[in-house]
Order: C-alpha cells, then sequence, then structure tokens
C-alpha cells in the first residue's frame, strides 16, 4: 500500500487533473470529450485501489480465469440440460475461488465433501476456501 501512496497516487492525481484541465479545451460533442468524461466519472472507483493492498487495478484475473470456459464454450452448449448447466457453473466457482484462494481445489473439495454432511449447517463458512487455506497454512506452521 505504502509504494501504491507514494508511486501510484501522484499518477493518479496527475492524469485526473489533465483529464479536468483538457476538457474545457475541447468540444463537448467530440468523442474525444464523451472518452474524458468517462474516465474521470470512474476516478472515484479506481481510488479504493491506492488503499487496499488486495485490490487490482484490472480485471485481468477474472478474465484470465474464464478463459477456459470461453474457450469451451461450444462443448458446453450440450451440458445436457439447463440443470446441467447450472451445476457446471457452480462446480467452476467452487474451483476459481479455491484458486484465488491458494488452494488446490482437489485437496479442498475432497476435504469438505468429506466433513459437509455432519457439518452445522450455521458454521459452513468453515468449510470454504479462504478457511481451508487458513487451516494449512496453520498446519504447515507445526510441522
Amino acid at each position: 500500500m505504502k509504494i501504491r501512496q507514494e508511486k501510484a497516487k501522484p499518477v493518479f492525481d496527475d492524469l485526473e487533473a489533465w483529464l479536468n484541465a483538457q476538457l474545457p479545451r475541447i468540444s463537448a460533442k467530440t468523442p474525444l470529450a464523451g472518452a474524458i468524461r468517462y474516465a474521470l466519472t470512474r476516478m472515484k472507483r479506481l481510488r479504493p485501489y491506492l488503499e487496499n493492498g488486495f485490490l487490482e487495478l484490472d480485471n485481468n484475473n477474472a478474465e484470465r480465469s474464464m478463459r477456459c470456459i470461453a474457450l469451451g464454450r461450444k462443448n458446453y452448449f450440450f451440458m445436457g440440460s439447463e440443470g446441467g448447466g447450472k451445476a457446471a457453473a457452480i462446480a467452476y466457482t467452487l474451483i476459481e475461488t479455491a484458486k484465488l484462494n491458494g488452494v488446490d481445489p482437489q485437496a479442498w473439495l475432497t476435504d469438505t465433501l468429506g466433513r459437509i454432511a455432519d457439518h452445522k449447517i450455521t458454521k459452513l463458512d468453515q468449510l470454504m476456501p479462504w478457511s481451508y487455506a487458513q487451516l494449512s497454512v496453520t498446519a504447515d506452521c507445526r510441522s
């Protein structure tokens, strides 16, 4: 976060000031003016990137994780039924969530499916990948 404040914040500030300075100099009806207005309205939504180290400036990771799904779209068209498509969407969501949390999806799903039947419904959060990742780290520290 400190590096973002030192390096990225001045760039954000300069860009915003420059865009504000350019807007009155061009015709409001041009595509360039529309693009500048678009950028300026989104600057407020970009600012949390400077304050939170876990936020990313782009959505490349999300796009990259969806790539295999997009490439196989024609194959997935015939999932068998609407229910099959929904089940596949749930499976993809669980697997990608595990990956984003640095957890081996197969190990997590194996463990979770073995524990879920006896687990309290009010404590399902304990079975989520982010909780499993913390358990793995704790187990590694004990070794």
